[in-house]
């Protein structure tokens, strides 16, 4: 008795406990139908938990916890984007309360905590910009675009520097007394006397290696330059390199490879890519810089280099050219099969034989001979074909349509079979007589191939192959294998379409037209009544194939920034960026402290498209006073803009160059640069300030698409202009959006009369900011 009860109390707690389970997951399908899917995770595990052995509320269960961290780990993903570091941490713990062991919310949390922390760098640095501390904003940048390269503020914020000071600047590790300006004069003099003279004016303290010789001679005229830049002039005229103890001493040595392996300090550098591929980006560096000691990790995308501070620097700005997103295109294709097919057939058809038969004996023996003697109209039987009236008309037209988007990635093949894979089965036979069966398939149908080639001015050239073919009949062989006959119809061709433009092929034509008649003779040709004594079939099927492709450009070829498009490298032997103060052997183990890589372009050195000034303009907001005063008061011809620096997209306005002389000048070239696809250069017009007092003038421009306006001003005569006026005039539209665009004045080479000495001045370069 007491067994029973224990067995009743417990088939009564299971189907209790089941009733629960069931009315849970209900609950659970009703939160989940108003979607609320967090909410329904709670009864949904209580369900399962009551029943343990079902397996569709274990699939529920996995289904809705699936669903519900996914929508959490989105809205996470985008809090982090807009830089809503609480309310992400928030989602990520969700997530990991619906599923503890999830990755992706542990991996969410670290990379929150990063971004916080990159975060407040790039917002000190923000704060260091604003009060003009520029070293230490644009350290704090970089050591966030080290981590992140594709950091937005601190890519902003870098774009920011780059347009306040055309040539990046960095505070030396020496101090402000590596920035001291001075004038240096000796002939003949050792180096000890000159470096004497360099430690009193300032400050530095010169340690020489004990095989550096104090007193080989050198000569040096150099007029309001720096300290940093008249070391670093000796040191390359003498071979001889440098390296930066402390914040007032710096060690002399020998530029030998012996010594260089003693006393250059290297860096590791590990360049995470994100769109190129590890083993190109390694051979292009290896090619380009020479680096050596170069790594590549497959697995995880990564390039580790290990050489000097400078050949580093060189490298990320390598790197910055290589790792771009690949562009891409969604191709809009429509392929439409047009089949118009008309049937005409109307008349009588006649019978056209009669047969006799001779009937069989009443017996039914066989027919001899001699009955045939006895034949007569009994005994023949006639057999006539019955009279078939026709009447009938058919009209058909049939459209097939298939209308396929297809993503592709620049220089990559894509493929669309729209039909199906017919089986061709071939026998073969052996010596032997052993018989063994082969199978290969057939692609019948739409077959579309198309590969695009992206291009930075939104065109598209697009590879395009189009077959279409259908299985017009079936052949058997004697063997009894099928074979199938099929038809085909293909074009191939290379088009170049703009962004959204609308391409149509067509004329792929199949005609065909068929006429067949039964008709009694001569009594079938009689107009009108020939109806009555014969039938007659029109059939005509006409089918035509067009192509329609239309390219939507996803992502486009990106144009790096120009002031990474060409930047100075050294030479053969020496590496070298846009700084003459930093200036190391190129190999592995040579290079430049960064510490002297702040020093402006020398006189007379090309300027870069990479944003830098010209070696005659006058210094960004970094450089010093005295460095601004001596560049003014060098220059004889001084430049400047006169033009709006606000406008409005699609608006053409003008842009004038200004002059200021103070000696003659018979002739000026001057090269301007401007960014293409912001702003378009219409025309440019002389102004007044070559042709002063009525004289007659030369005047050459031309236009570079590529973003360089060329023009030469040469005044006929035997005197020279002199004072201030408008060099020239530029007609300039604005293309699209942009928070500031610069026009700079890249080279300026003023001419004196009969050979006189005139140097130029270049201006800053001229933000313009373009408003929708």
């Amino acid at each position: 008795m007491k067994l029973t009860r224990i067995i009743c109390n417990g088939m009564l707690a299971c189907v209790l406990a089941g009733c629960a389970g069931d009315q849970a997951f209900r609950e659970a399908q009703r939160l989940i139908a108003e979607q609320r899917q967090s909410e329904a995770l709670a009864p949904m595990e209580q369900a399962v938990k009551a029943n343990p052995d079902s397996a569709s509320y274990r699939m529920s269960l996995l289904r809705l916890r699936a669903k519900v961290t996914s929508d959490l780990l989105d809205q996470a993903r985008i809090r982090r984007d807009s830089g809503d570091f609480d309310g992400a941490d928030e989602a990520y713990r969700r997530v990991l309360q619906a599923d503890a062991n999830n990755d992706a919310a542990v991996l969410g949390l670290k990379a929150t905590e990063r971004e916080r922390a990159w975060d407040v760098l790039v917002t000190e640095a923000e704060r260091g910009f604003e009060h003009n501390q520029l070293a230490l904003a644009r350290a704090q940048v970089q050591a966030v675009l080290a981590q992140n390269g594709r950091h937005p503020r601190a890519l902003r914020l870098l774009q920011k520097m780059d347009l306040d000071a055309a040539e990046p600047r960095m505070e030396a590790a020496l101090g402000p007394a590596y920035q001291k300006t001075l004038t240096l004069e000796f002939k003949d003099a050792s180096l000890k006397t000159v470096f004497e003279v360099l430690a009193k004016s300032s400050g530095l303290n010169f340690v020489f290696d004990k095989d550096v010789r104090t007193d080989q001679l050198t000569s040096i005229f150099l007029r309001n330059t720096t300290v940093q830049s008249a070391v670093s002039r000796m040191l390359i005229s003498n071979q001889l390199a440098q390296r930066v103890l402390d914040a007032s001493t710096v060690l002399i040595y020998p530029d030998t490879p012996a010594k260089q392996k003693d006393y250059q300090l290297l860096n590791v550098r590990s360049f995470y890519l994100s769109n190129a591929d590890a083993k190109s980006v390694a051979g292009s560096i290896k090619s380009v810089l020479k680096v050596k000691d170069v790594v590549v990790d497959d697995r995880l995308n990564l390039v580790m280099v290990r050489d000097t501070p400078e050949a580093v620097r060189l490298v990320e700005r390598m790197v910055a050219l290589l790792d771009l997103a690949e562009p891409e295109v969604m191709l809009e294709v429509e392929v439409i099969e047009v089949k118009r097919s008309a049937l005409m057939d109307l008349g009588v058809r006649w019978p056209d034989s009669v047969s006799l038969t001779p009937l069989s004996t009443r017996a039914g023996a066989q027919l001899t001979l001699s009955d045939l003697r006895h034949l007569n109209a009994s005994t023949v039987g006639v057999t006539v074909p019955p009279v078939t009236v026709s009447a009938r008309q058919d009209n058909a037209t049939t459209n097939i349509l298939a209308n396929p988007r297809i993503r592709a990635k620049n220089r990559e093949k894509a493929r669309i079979l729209i039909g199906d894979r017919v089986p061709n089965i071939t026998t073969t036979q052996n010596a032997t007589g052993f018989v063994s069966d082969s199978v290969n398939y057939l692609d019948v149908g739409l077959k579309l191939e198309v590969e695009p080639v992206i291009y930075a001015d939104h065109e598209v050239t697009i590879k395009l192959a189009l077959e279409v073919s259908n299985i017009v009949s079936q052949v058997q062989t004697k063997n009894g294998t099928l074979a199938y006959q099929i038809g085909t119809r293909m074009t191939s061709t290379v088009l170049r379409l703009r962004d959204g433009e609308n391409q149509m092929l067509a004329g792929l034509i199949n005609d065909e037209d068929r006429r067949s008649a039964n008709a009694i003779p001569w009594l079938g040709a009689a107009p009108f009544l020939g109806r009555l004594f014969g039938g007659q079939s029109d059939e005509a099927v006409k089918t035509e194939i067009m192509l329609s492709i239309t390219p939507r450009l996803l992502r486009t070829a990106q144009r790096p920034e120009a002031r990474l498009l060409n930047f100075e490298s050294g030479t053969d032997t020496q590496l070298r960026s846009a700084s003459d103060g930093a200036v190391v052997p190129a190999t592995s183990n040579a290079g430049a402290p960064a510490a002297v890589s702040a020093e402006r372009p020398a006189v007379g050195s090309s300027p870069m498209a990479e944003g830098r000034k010209p070696a005659s303009a006058p210094p960004g907001p970094s450089a010093s006073n005295e460095s601004v005063g001596a560049a003014a008061a060098v220059a004889d011809v001084q430049l400047r803009w006169d033009g709006a620096g606000t406008v409005k997209r699609g608006q053409v306005f003008k842009i004038d160059l200004m002059a200021d002389a103070h000696k003659p000048v018979i002739a000026l070239p001057v090269a301007l640069g401007f960014d293409p696809d912001v702003l378009d250069v219409l025309s440019v017009d002389e102004g007044d300030w070559m042709s002063q007092g009525g004289t007659a003038t030369k005047f050459e421009r031309r236009i570079d698409p590529s973003g360089q306006v060329l023009a030469t001003l040469r005044r006929d005569g035997a005197t020279g202009t002199i004072g201030g006026g408008r060099v020239l005039s530029l007609t300039v539209r604005a293309l699209k959006v942009a928070d500031a665009s610069l026009l700079r004045v890249l080279t300026v080479a003023p001419e004196g009369l009969e050979g006189q000495l005139v140097s130029g001045a270049s201006p800053a370069p001229l933000r313009v900011e373009v408003q929708p």
